[in-house]
């Protein structure tokens, strides 16, 4: 409850589902232990039938434990799927898949085979399922297109950030607690950075210390196990960003489960007296890392206490993150009311420039000044679209660079901005002259030529671009057959409005699919529409 690296987990409103699904992971937890628990106790001398019922009735317990709370988790958040994994790494360090021995023997625990098999369908076969349905598309380049890492990358980079959020973890700096960390270097082999070898050796060391240490020392061989397997959703294959503090939530909770023996005096009950001379030091070191904890807990809440303070301090704590500074210069724009005279106006511009010009970051700072001075009525550098069309030329859109042209677009759709449309043709051109653009991408274009400029053949032109580029996207066919029938091409629109009806699975399109036949008829009352 006092670890920094957790408060994102509570605070970070969109990832409260973390914290959510963990709940659920931890309640299924609980149940599953219960129910291992009453499958093994004895009882006071029960009958044959009572111990029968018991061990029945246990594993019953442990099967709706593993399978409930895992699916009301998943309503939360997919991290709750490892609910499985972290049952089964409970059984195999604990309970050892043990069953209640037998009458004529209380020495000899063989192996309950009913376990293994809860495992094999509860675990093995989904994990296998999985892996089949998405290692083709992982394995596939163009699905890390709008990433600035492969998956052999990610890979090589996750071993580093996994090693950092133990640091994090247990002797958090502010500096590294900083939300931010879009400026991490990936990385490119096992000696670029030179640290990416030895944190590979460090938690391949970790995970041989599980088996090693399970027989003498259970809980720190499981901490370790859950802290490990806590990482195995996002720190492995799946194109994720890199860093993320909330993913620790479960993961901090196996650091310390396996920690906390060894900062207390009951591992070492039966240590030499050598040994235990050093309680004073380990009660010490526990106690300072708790207020050290506290303090810095207490400190980063207070600066969530608002939105400007929270800006300023994170900023502050990553003056190399372009995130970090785009939110600061964003908070100020906020702040201001886009009001010229507002003193936040003033402050927005060197946070956003000096996001803008730092490496790898995204076109989000300029898209936020010219959107700012447009907003305002205020004059446009011509530095700010070169950075920005720059930008695009040089490497393919991601994520944010689409989302914003998008903001761009939809201003100057709304009139709520005049930008000069030969610049926002050239950041258009620059963002499609890679090969393969999205059809996010395509279809903002098409938005823009249809809206602003007029130009009606080549919005479409996008829009029929946007849905060969991904004809599963039920939007980008209404969008087409929208202007399909604008243009007067009726007999088209409708063959589109017959495609897209075929995708309408579970009446999901019932009413987009009235709509467009109501539009299309009211266009060509000629046209034989059969309504179904």
């Amino acid at each position: 409850m006092l670890l920094p690296i957790n408060l994102t987990g509570v605070l970070y409103v969109v990832q409260r589902m973390e914290s959510l699904a963990n709940l659920f992971v931890l309640m299924g937890l609980i149940g599953y232990v219960t129910g291992r628990k009453c499958m093994l106790s004895d009882g006071d001398s029960p009958s044959p039938s009572s111990q029968h019922l018991s061990d029945w009735g246990g594993l019953g317990i442990c099967a709706a434990s593993i399978a409930l709370f895992t699916l009301i988790g998943l309503l939360a958040k997919e991290t709750a799927v490892m609910l499985p994994l972290y049952a089964f790494l409970i059984e195999w360090i604990l309970f050892g898949f043990r069953k209640r021995p037998a009458a004529a023997s209380q020495v000899v625990h063989p192996h309950d085979w009913r376990l293994i098999s809860l495992y094999v369908i509860g675990l093995l076969a989904p994990l296998v399922v999985g892996l089949t349905w998405l290692l083709p598309g992982l394995l596939r380049p163009e699905n890390w297109a709008t990433r600035d890492f492969t998956l052999g990358t990610r890979l090589l980079s996750e071993a580093r950030i996994v090693v950092d959020y133990i640091i994090w973890t247990l002797l958090p700096t502010p500096d590294a607690l900083s939300f931010y960390h879009d400026n991490f270097v990936v990385s490119t082999g096992l000696w670029h950075p030179w640290t990416t070898l030895p944190c590979i050796v460090i938690l391949a060391a970790m995970a041989l210390l599980v088996p090693v240490l399970r027989q003498r020392w259970p809980l720190v061989s499981l901490g370790t196990a859950l802290f490990l397997g806590a990482h195995l959703l996002t720190a492995t294959v799946l194109p994720l960003e890199l860093v993320y503090e909330h993913r620790n939530y479960f993961a901090s909770f196996g650091l310390l489960l396996a920690m906390m023996p060894l900062l207390t005096t009951g591992m070492w009950r039966q240590a030499p007296q050598s040994t235990q001379s050093f309680i004073l030091a380990r009660s010490t070191a526990l106690v300072m890392l708790m207020l050290l904890w506290t303090f810095e807990t207490a400190v980063t809440a207070i600066a969530w206490g608002a939105p400007l303070s929270l800006a300023e301090t994170l900023a502050s704590r990553a003056p190399n993150s372009p995130r970090a500074e785009y939110e600061l210069g964003r908070t100020y724009i906020i702040c201001s009311h886009y009001d010229p005279r507002s003193p936040f106006t003033a402050l927005a511009y060197a946070p956003l420039e000096r996001a803008a010009a730092l490496p790898h970051s995204s076109i989000l700072p300029e898209q936020a000044l010219i959107f700012m001075n447009a907003r305002m009525h205020l004059p446009l550098k011509d530095t700010w679209w070169d950075s920005m069309i720059g930008k695009l030329k040089s490497r393919p859109a991601g994520v944010q660079d689409e989302s914003s042209l998008g903001a761009l677009t939809e201003c100057a759709r709304d009139h709520g901005c005049d930008l000069p449309p030969r610049r926002m043709i050239d950041a258009y051109l620059a963002a499609l002259s890679h090969p393969n653009p999205s059809a996010r991408l395509l279809s903002m274009y098409g938005d823009y030529a249809w809206n602003v400029l007029g130009d009606r053949a080549l919005g479409e032109q996008m829009a029929e671009g946007a849905v060969n580029t991904a004809p599963n996207e039920t939007a980008y066919r209404i969008t087409l057959i929208r202007m399909l029938v604008a243009l007067g091409q009726t007999s088209e629109a409708m063959h589109a409005y017959r495609q897209l009806a075929l995708m309408n699975v579970g009446g999901r399109l019932d009413q987009e699919l009235k709509n467009l036949l109501d539009t299309i008829e009211a266009h060509s009352p000629t046209i034989s529409t059969t309504r179904s």
